[in-house]
């Protein structure tokens, strides 16, 4: 097997796993070392670099990087990675003076924004630092699009989205709220130098040919709309009875707003069978604890309306059936299945709505109704036009708006720039010893062995009645910092110097989990068979060496690595080394803040 490079990415794409996991690269070990060490301001800042929305996303993130937690492979759950991002955002204090200080020398460009949401709102981040003049447009009364509209206030309270919303609209953009764009003609008329479309997925699905469904329309609600209307106050109750049609978080937020707006039976009923439910577990948890039952395998038939007055629906109970890894849906026979209800909220998914852009400019849409589109780039078939968030790709999640919306500005300050838009600047890398002396270490290597964290809620007796009261209350400092020292430390590695080691063997024998072999080479699938502790994750890659003086090599296996340091203490030598290893993320102007200050 060829020799490992510790210092090449793809090697780290491999162990640092919880930060590639993230769509936006947050730095995922360096902030939770610096809540460790109650740097809540400077943890917020490594956060806010990457992922722009640090105390939005730690209370509403969908966690694409703790199933790629190397704790969850020695326990059942991994760090609360999401939750100590909330951490920082509570305690962080006054962030003004550390944000990027305007005004900015001006380059000349004018950039278009339609859409406020965190697509937009990123792609403003990167931009005006540059010297760009950015514009925003948004139909809604104040930023954050979907952030606002669609994330109920005891899930997301205003005061914190305020406050994030506010650090990008303090860099200096040009903001026109309550405009709704009818024309991108109009848009590319007024000479913008380039125009990001984040404008989300604003079409929420129907059953408009379900029988009944327009007999008593004022009672059947589509769910991204009926949340939108409470968010803007304009809806303030509902039925005693409701009915909730989904399986995916918009419908969690629905049934759970239907509670404190006067839903005395609110019910969730789902086609699919409970296992196979699109919402996060933790939305579902949140929503039985709120005595909200979820039925499974129901599809919708008919809504039953007697003289005008919406009376409730009847559904099929059915089953599911697997061929070839295909779902079918297969009545059980039993009898339909009337659930009475005052309302119904249809919250079975959302899809894109362009009817404001003209099909006779240039730019082409794919038979989903998406913009194509260059997935690296963003670029769309009219060169100054790129697309960003659910508008790009269709509906997924913050983080991935985030994310699509750094890549998007770096397309955008190329095209610019008169520059290819797919000569894209590489990520800012680094690496260093976390050697203090001969038994200390910068980073905190002692494992701990607690189990993750509760976090903690308000009383439920109290947030039913209030909409607006956040349900979770965040770890306090003190269980932040122990949720903290969960983590292993993925980013710390053991650097190995193949010409400094004597081949004493003294790493081995003081390596706790075995993790690290002297053998003779072979073919990976043999060498993973003779290591101490055999490497059967085959989707870790192994750490091998060059030829050692006696013709072995070394081979680590980061799958059962604790990071403890003991190897390197234990070399007599110095030819194991503790070495942080920092990534981020490429951003427009290859910008990196505070993460460049913090290793240099």
């Amino acid at each position: 097997m060829k020799p490992t490079d510790i210092k090449n990415p793809e090697y780290f794409h491999k162990v640092v796993d919880c930060q590639y996991a993230c769509p936006a690269h947050t730095p995922v070990p360096e902030y939770i070392r610096l809540i460790a060490a109650e740097r809540y301001t400077e943890a917020y800042m490594v956060n806010w670099e990457s992922n722009v929305f640090p105390g939005v996303l730690g209370r509403t993130c969908d966690r694409p990087c703790e199933p790629a937690c190397r704790r969850g492979r020695v326990e059942e759950e991994p760090v609360a990675i999401c939750r100590l991002k909330r951490v920082a955002a509570d305690n962080k204090g006054d962030v003004t003076s550390f944000m990027p200080q305007g005004p900015f020398v001006p380059n000349g460009k004018k950039i278009a924004l339609i859409g406020g949401g965190p697509a937009s709102l990123t792609v403003a981040r990167d931009l005006a630092p540059l010297g760009y003049e950015v514009h925003l447009y948004d139909n809604q009364p104040m930023g954050g699009g979907m952030m606002r509209s669609q994330i109920p206030s005891f899930r997301l309270p205003d005061s914190v989205l305020n406050e994030e919303v506010g650090f990008v609209l303090d860099l200096g953009i040009h903001t026109h709220f309550n405009t709704r764009v009818n024309s991108l003609r109009d848009v590319l008329d007024q000479g913008y130098d380039a125009v990001f479309v984040g404008t989300g997925a604003p079409k929420g699905k129907d059953l408009a040919d379900l029988p009944g469904r327009w007999d008593a329309k004022a009672h059947v609600h589509i769910g991204i709309e009926w949340l939108a209307s409470v968010a803007f106050e304009h809806t303030a109750k509902i039925g005693k009875k409701v009915i909730v049609l989904g399986g995916g978080n918009t419908a969690m937020d629905c049934c759970r707003t239907s509670r404190r707006l006067g839903g005395e039976e609110v019910k969730v009923v789902v086609r699919s069978p409970f296992k196979e439910m699109k919402a996060s577990p933790w939305e579902i948890e949140d929503a039985l604890h709120e005595d909200i039952p979820i039925l499974e395998c129901h599809v919708p038939k008919s809504f039953v309306v007697e003289d005008g007055q919406l009376k409730g629906m009847m559904f099929e109970k059915v089953e599911a059936k697997y061929e070839n890894g295909r779902r079918k849906l297969v009545s059980t026979g039993e009898p339909d299945v009337f659930i009475e209800a005052d309302d119904v909220l249809v919250a079975i998914g959302q899809e894109n709505s362009f009817p404001w852009i003209e099909r006779d400019l240039g730019l082409q849409f794919n038979e989903w109704g998406l913009p194509v589109l260059d997935e690296k780039t963003f670029q769309s078939t009219i060169p100054n036009v790129f697309f960003g968030g659910d508008s790009a790709m269709g509906p997924k999640n913050v983080i991935t708006a985030v994310a699509q919306g750094h890549s998007a500005a770096v397309s955008i300050d190329l095209f610019c720039s008169e520059k290819s838009v797919h000569d894209r600047p590489s990520p800012y890398t680094n690496l260093i010893s976390q050697k203090m002396g001969i038994h200390e270490w910068i980073y905190d290597s002692p494992v701990s062995d607690d189990e993750r964290f509760k976090v903690p809620h308000a009383d439920k007796a109290l947030t039913l009645k209030d909409r607006k009261k956040e349900v979770e209350l965040g770890f306090s400092p003190e269980t932040g910092f122990k949720e903290a020292q969960r983590c292993l430390n993925c980013d710390v590695q053991t650097v190995f110097t193949e010409n400094k080691c004597i081949e004493c063997d003294a790493c081995m024998d003081v390596c706790p989990t075995s993790c690290i072999t002297f053998t003779v080479n072979g073919e990976e699938e043999d060498l993973r068979s003779r290591l101490l502790v055999p490497a059967d994750n085959l989707s870790q890659d192994l750490y091998v060496s060059d030829t050692l003086k006696t013709g072995r090599v070394m081979v680590k296996d980061e799958d059962v690595c604790l990071h403890c340091g003991l190897c390197a203490e234990r070399c007599p030598t110095s030819a194991w080394d503790m070495q942080k290893y920092l990534y981020s993320v490429t951003k427009a102007g290859n910008q990196c803040g505070i993460l460049q200050e913090l290793t240099t």
